[in-house]
This record gives structure tokens, sequence and C-alpha cells, in this order.
């Protein structure tokens, strides 16, 4: 692949700060526009059953703000699918959900729901909306993905997260290179995500062939100290610098 992978911020955590008093500050949409500004590829936001942090306003007004591109994860349920139709994301990432989870844990169990998955994927294409699971790189994932007609999977990244730096972490980094084969050889899109930093990033951006990385916590925690376009800046940087080191032939992988 010789562009360098999109970066798409994940804007949740700025709702979550307004959602923790219940007022209307800060404002997703606002911090959309800043993430843009700052050179972000796309804005990604994830409506929730309990509505714990974006709502339905929230989307509803980022479709008309956004002006890269807007990627709704949602579960696969009737109510989210029927919203999705109705506000029209360029994406939708579908995307496993438990009321009780601080975030997203783990990814989508595509093996066991084909049949599910596959009614929904079938449903928001139709309705003109790109598709993307969230799923781990497991072979059984992968090929399931394929089979029920998604564009693009991501990656889960959490376990390389959490193990970065790790002898477990070299493991991990090599399960997510060898699910990013097959993911292409199934002419799946390959993207990114969940658990990424500034520090950890760089050897998943060397892993060659991602479209998108999709990063959220550790940009926002870092706007906290610096602001949301610099943070942003900052992320794009490390990324493009890392991809431009991957691509001179005679440095190799680094990281």
């Amino acid at each position: 692949m010789k562009d360098r992978p999109r970066i798409c911020v994940n804007i949740d955590h700025v709702a979550t700060i307004r959602q923790a008093r219940r007022t209307d500050v800060p404002d997703p949409v606002t911090a959309a526009a800043l993430c843009e500004l700052g050179g972000a590829d796309g804005i990604v936001v994830h409506l929730r059953e309990d509505r714990r942090h974006i709502l339905d306003r929230d989307l509803r007004l980022l479709r008309k703000t956004v002006k890269t591109q807007l990627n709704l994860e949602m579960g696969a349920t009737d109510e989210m699918v029927g919203i999705a139709l109705d506000v029209r994301p360029d994406w939708s990432t579908l995307v496993p959900e438990k009321r009780e989870e601080l975030t997203t844990e783990g990814g989508l169990d595509v093996a066991g729901n084909r049949e599910r998955i596959a009614s929904v994927v079938k449903r928001l294409r139709e309705g003109g909306i790109r598709t993307s699971l969230f799923i781990e790189a497991t072979p059984a994932q992968i090929e399931s993905a394929a089979q029920v007609g998604t564009d693009a999977v991501e990656l889960h990244t959490g376990r390389y997260a959490e193990t970065y730096r790790k002898d477990r972490g070299i493991q991990e980094l090599e399960f997510l290179r060898q699910g990013r084969d097959l993911a292409l050889e199934k002419g799946l899109i390959f993207n990114a995500g969940h658990g990424l930093t500034y520090r950890n990033v760089r050897p998943i951006v060397h892993l060659g062939g991602i479209h998108e990385l999709n990063i959220g916590h550790d940009i926002i925690a870092r706007a906290v100290l610096v602001g949301l376009e610099r943070a942003v800046q900052e992320m794009v940087q490390v990324c493009v610098e890392s991809w431009q080191c991957n691509m001179i032939p005679h440095l190799g992988p680094v990281g």
C-alpha cells in the first residue's frame, strides 16, 4: 500500500466529559471541526444503546457538519440500523456492546452470528452505507467477515496495546500481521484500532497495508493538556513519520 494510513478520530470521550455534568459543553460537534482542522481524515462516534456519551442530536449534527467522513460505530440492532439508514453516515462499523463495559471489549463474533450480521450488512449497504466489522484478527472471524459481504474489517489492537513493550507484544503484532494478510487476501479493506497511543502506534503503522487507524482516548487525553487541534496534529505527524520511514527500503520495519 503506497498511501499513508488515514487517521480517524473517535470523539466519544468529548461527550463523556459533557455527560459527566449533563450540560452542553464540551460540544462533540465543535470537537469534530477542530479534529478536522488538525488534519483528521475522518470522525468516529459510537452511539450506544444507553446513550452514555454520544447522543442522537450529536450524530445528526455531525452528519451535517463533518467535511471528511463520518463513521458510526453501532451495535447490530434494529434500532441502530434504523438510525443509520435515516442519518446515512459514510461508514457504519458494527461492534459488540455490553452495558456494563467501560469501553468496547474484544471483537464482534461474526463467526457465531453470521446470519444476523449478514442481514445487517445487507440492509446498510442497500442504504448506501459502507460497512466495517470490528473483529479479532483470527482466521475464523476474518473469513466470516468476508462471507457476510462487508467492505472492511477493523482489527482489534487492544491486546497488542496492553502488551506493548512486553514479550507478548511481539506475538500480538505478528498475530495482527497475519490477520492483515488474510484480510487483504479476502479482498477486504484493512483498518485497525483500539488502545492505540502516540507511543505504541508506530509498529502498527509499520505493518503496512492499513487503510485507516481509528484512535480516540489518547488523543482526547492529550487534548486536555495541549488542545484538540494540536493533539490531532501530533498524532498525524507520528503516523506520517512512521509511514515515511517504512517507505525507505534500506531501513526496513522499525519499532
